[in-house]
């Protein structure tokens, strides 16, 4: 039996951001031989225009150039001819789109959405929505900053980072990376963060470096735990770095082509629980950024 592969959904509105969201999202839906599914959400009133005769004329939602439906006929028309592989379709739902895209997550392998760059605008857009899909929804969400690629790379030279927190061997984030890897066939870059408290440094230089070194083997140990169920055919690449988890993950988001990252949520609580380091990488990594929900 045909194993059944939930689609990759993606929120479109029309704008470039979205249609570039849209390329990505076609890329990784063939990729994982899983269907394309493009959601247009808005609270926007259709207006009705009159002809010149009095007849009714093309219901348009009012402030827009065009029609919900023109916007997903467009983004499907798009996704078609850069992977005619890959089943499109296409859902219109008048409703905020933060609420639509984490109800279309409940069955989606993962969301894809766009943002506009690094600006206020950036801010703005992923406080109304993309903090709040990344904060809520069942399953990964990638954002595309207004400077990253539209294009899922596949093949030798690739790379993908995950941050390696506390939760041992059982990682969605890692389980999602290593997916990734996978299927791109690039390289897997795992990266955990350690830091040695100001007031356990010795000034004594018999004692320098000591604890230090204990910060950091106890990283290389939560790292090897963490990776040891990774398979073999996996290009991996162990990294601890000294630094806060929020620059380490930027500095190793340069050149890369995603960054994942795991987010903790509390059972019956909304959003996340360790939200500024996601923030962070959200608004300013050099790359698409994974955000992969933890459970407690």
């Amino acid at each position: 039996m045909r194993r059944v592969v939930p689609p990759i959904v993606v929120g479109v509105d029309g704008s470039e951001p979205s249609l570039r969201a849209v390329d990505w999202a076609a890329d990784e839906a063939a990729l994982r031989g899983a269907p394309l599914r493009l959601v247009h959400a808005s609270l926007w009133e259709p207006a009705e225009e009159k002809n010149e005769d009095g007849s009714e004329g093309t219901t348009e939602y009012a402030g827009s150039a065009a029609t919900a439906e023109d916007i997903v006929r467009a983004a499907a028309r798009r996704a078609r001819l850069r992977r005619p592989d890959v089943l499109v379709s296409t859902e219109v739902v008048s409703e905020e789109p933060e609420y639509a895209l984490v109800r279309a997550g409940r069955t989606a392998s993962a969301l894809v959405l766009g943002t506009r760059g690094r600006s206020g605008l950036v801010e703005m857009l992923l406080g109304s929505v993309g903090l709040t899909v990344a904060g809520q929804a069942d399953c990964p969400v990638i954002v595309l900053g207004g400077g990253h690629d539209n294009r899922v790379s596949a093949g030798e030279g690739g790379r993908v980072v995950v941050g390696v927190g506390e939760t041992g061997t059982d990682s969605a984030a890692l389980r999602f990376a290593v997916q990734e890897a996978r299927l791109r066939r690039a390289r897997l870059d795992a990266v955990r963060a350690w830091r040695c408290p100001p007031h356990e440094s010795v000034e004594h230089p018999l004692f320098a470096g000591g604890p230090a070194r204990l910060h950091e083997q106890y990283a290389a140990d939560v790292l090897e735990l963490a990776l040891k169920e990774v398979p073999p055919e996996v290009d991996l690449r162990r990294r601890t770095v000294e630094g806060s988890a929020r620059r380490v993950l930027l500095d190793a988001s340069r050149g890369a082509d995603l960054l994942v990252v795991g987010a903790r949520r509390n059972p019956g609580l909304l959003g996340l629980r360790s939200g500024r380091v996601v923030h962070a990488v959200l608004h300013h990594a050099d790359c698409a950024v994974a955000v992969v929900p933890e459970d407690e």
